[in-house]
């Protein structure tokens, strides 16, 4: 509904006490959400239907303390799953909602970051050192807050916000505004969480930021960032943790499409898009995705214990999500087996919150194994600027010329794509020709595959890449089924064909974990019993040093680093996300009993293959492994031999 009736009620909510929600999401409207709020405890609790079992449009804010519902820890705040159930939804346009809300200047005071410069810095040092460096993880994301304080009225200054933020941040996937009692939220989003709709799901992981030099970014700027092997693989990383929810949700397992660049007013963000089909409640789809990687870290769970031992206080609503459930049947998406829902989820970053009159603008950095500790400062200083530029608490940027290929004769002062640059398109391009092909082509739901009527089980060490793996076992054409390390039984162990013992972070040395002294009694039983079995990463250094092999720190960790390694005489392109590392000994077993493909210089292990067992430390269901499937293929093989 558009018009003047909708622009009224716009007129008539900036003035009021109403609860209600505004999103722009296409460039041209602002929809208008008003509503009842509720609270409720689960996101199964989120009520998609009335009492009289009539679907009904939701927007709910999820706060990051909902990763509990999936067994993850955090500092918890008890932050409200709010819902605003939608009786009425809206639109005007764009040009209306900026003559129609307020422009005035908020003022700020003690306007700043609660952590200085100096001390975020010895953060992202300690982050590297003591939870990369001892295998904790990949990547993970520490964050900030800048605040301030604000005198003006909070629905007032929130609407300002909005406005602002309409009017000179660019590039957004949602730009909104949240006014509730006590929640007052107002983002302007780049990146889409996960969308549902019509039974196709599709995430958008957004990583490796660029912070546009004074006066604009150009080609020849933009290139060097593309070319920075730290932001390329930040990206891959996200895209490989996102690829594990994927899997998890989608039966096709999720493609990938890219890359493109997300362009923003002061930032451009390199990205991929991940698609798969899915017949799951939407809700559940939310449950299995809490969060993304690209504001988390991976592996997941681990970066959830490593945020809560760092991070200087609870997160509330910081890298949770805006998701707006509309029936289908409103939106024409049935396909009469799929959701009653539609899902559209954005991240909740580049998000200014408002509560009793302090303003509080939550920014992270990505922090990986080569992360500078001062570029990492700077990035947390670009990210705020986007949202604290356009609502006025710093200075906005003046209006940059026109790229330089653009023509000087050209009537419009629009600044052309640098995504249309020739030499940016191939830079982008290069980037996937390091990648498996098995995630950038279509895949088939039932597979033909060399062990059709064959079963596995994968042991979950705490990594979902379990659910790639699993994922392309299937293709192989196994039956297979996942089940954590907590929770699988010795009887399970001996009557499975094939035992996948899978990753995990930590140290594979430290027996005072119950996790990893329970990952080697499922390595030693399968081992005693000669029944197959199939080590990857964490399980391959637990086999080696059963085998006899020294298990040693990596003097700099293989965390999200591809390799070209020989595997039994053939070279094999592989993706790595190890820490520590087996290495040949004396004590090692004889290569006449045991394979063993080593680097000849380091004595790393990268692969072992004996009487029922093979083992490698690489991750073949990565998308940096461009071989993965062959030699997943090659090794099954093997073990059940």
């Amino acid at each position: 509904m558009t018009g003047s009736a909708p622009l009224s009620r716009l007129r008539q909510l900036t003035a009021g006490t109403e609860s209600f929600a505004l999103i722009a999401r296409d460039g041209d409207t602002v929809e208008i959400l008003t509503g009842d709020v509720v609270d409720v405890a689960l996101l199964a609790d989120i009520p998609l239907t009335d009492p009289a079992g009539v679907d009904r449009e939701v927007l709910a804010l999820v706060p990051y303390r909902q990763v509990v519902e999936r067994g993850f820890v955090c500092r918890d705040d008890e932050a409200a799953l709010r819902c605003l159930v939608v009786d009425e939804h809206l639109a005007v346009s764009r040009t209306d909602a900026l003559t129609t809300l307020p422009s005035a200047p908020v003022p700020f005071e003690d306007a700043g970051f609660d952590i200085p410069d100096e001390e975020y810095a010895e953060i992202v040092r300690r982050v590297i050192a003591d939870e990369i460096g001892r295998g904790e993880g990949a990547n993970f994301v520490i964050r900030r807050d800048f605040t301030a304080r604000v005198a003006a009225d909070e629905r007032t200054a929130a609407l300002t916000w909005f406005r602002a933020l309409l009017e000179h941040e660019r590039g957004a996937y949602w730009t909104f505004a949240v006014i509730t009692p006590g929640l007052i939220a107002v983002g302007a989003s780049p990146e889409a969480h996960v969308i549902a709709r019509g039974g196709v799901v599709t995430m958008n992981p957004i990583s490796g930021t660029f912070r546009h030099p004074a006066g604009g970014a150009t080609a020849e700027t933009l290139s060097e960032f593309l070319s920075s092997t730290k932001e390329t693989e930040e990206l891959f990383m996200v895209v490989d943790e996102e690829l594990k929810m994927m899997s998890a949700v989608c039966s096709d397992g999720g493609r990938i499409t890219g890359p493109h660049l997300k362009e923003m007013s002061r930032l451009t963000h390199t990205e991929y898009v991940l698609r798969g089909r899915s017949r799951l409640d939407p809700r559940d789809i939310l449950r299995e995705t809490m969060f993304a990687p690209t504001v988390t870290g991976s592996p997941m769970q681990n970066a959830c214990a490593v945020i809560a031992r760092h991070e200087r206080g609870p997160r509330g609503y910081y890298s949770g999500v805006a998701a707006l459930f509309t029936p289908a049947e409103a939106t024409g998406s049935q396909t009469g087996d799929g959701a009653s829902h539609d899902l559209d989820a954005p991240i909740l970053i580049r998000t200014a919150y408002l509560a009793d009159g302090m303003l509080r603008v939550p920014v992270g950095a990505t922090l990986v194994r080569h992360s500078d500790p001062d570029g990492e400062v700077g990035e947390t200083h670009g990210k705020a600027a986007g949202v604290l530029g356009a609502i006025g608490a710093i200075a906005r940027d003046v209006p940059v010329a026109p790229h330089p290929t653009a023509d000087p004769d050209a009537p419009t002062v629009e600044r052309p794509s640098l995504a249309d640059d020739p030499a940016i398109a191939e830079l982008l391009a290069s980037r996937n020709s390091r990648l498996a092909p098995f995630w950038m082509n279509p895949q088939e739901t039932e597979s033909t595959g060399p062990f059709v009527g064959r079963r596995a089980l994968v042991v979950d060490a705490e990594d979902r890449f379990t659910t790639m793996l699993a994922h392309q076992l299937r293709h192989l054409g196994l039956e297979v089924s996942i089940v954590p390390w907590g929770e699988v039984t010795d009887p399970q162990l001996d009557e499975a064909e094939l035992v996948v013992s899978g990753p995990g972070p930590g140290d594979p040395r430290d027996t005072a974990s119950a996790r990893i002294r329970r990952m080697r009694e499922v390595v030693g039983r399968r081992r005693a019993s000669e029944q197959p079995l199939l080590a990857v990463c964490l399980s391959h250094q637990i086999l080696a040093d059963s085998l006899g092999f020294d298990l040693a720190p990596l003097g700099r960790p293989h965390q999200g680093l591809q390799k070209t390694v020989d595997l039994f005489g053939e070279a094999a392109s592989i993706g790595f996300y190890n820490t520590f590392t087996a290495k040949l000994a004396d004590t090692a077993p004889p290569a006449d009993l045991v394979e063993i493909a080593a680097d000849a210089s380091t004595g790393d292990v990268y692969a072992l293959r004996g009487p029922g067992f093979a083992s490698v430390q690489g991750h073949l269901e990565s998308i940096l492994s461009r071989d993965g499937m062959r030699t997943l293929e090659r090794l099954v093989g093997h073990a059940l031999s």
